[in-house]
């Protein structure tokens, strides 16, 4: 798969059912080349016209299934959560 197959999948939280976005980016281990995380956009200002102040870092082994549409995990988002610099 690649990674513009990814950014089309819609990111879904099985914890309380929340959409969380598309995937923006992957972390990858160069050394292992594996995929270590997923990043998707957090919360935007003003529904993210004005650009996005976080990011949902997601370890792989928090993904539970990708499908042909989504792809859903299992995280605390608040845990996950990591402020844009």
């Amino acid at each position: 798969m690649r990674l513009c197959d990814l950014r089309e999948k819609e990111v879904i939280n099985t914890v309380n059912c929340r959409r969380l976005g598309c995937v923006a980016d992957l972390v990858v281990d160069m050394k292992k080349g594996c995929i270590q995380a997923i990043v998707v956009p957090g919360p935007g200002r003003l529904g993210g016209l004005f650009g996005y102040d976080s990011e949902y870092v997601i370890p792989f082994e928090c993904i539970c299934k990708v499908g042909p549409d989504i792809i859903l995990v299992d995280i605390c988002e608040e845990k996950f959560l990591c402020e844009c610099r």
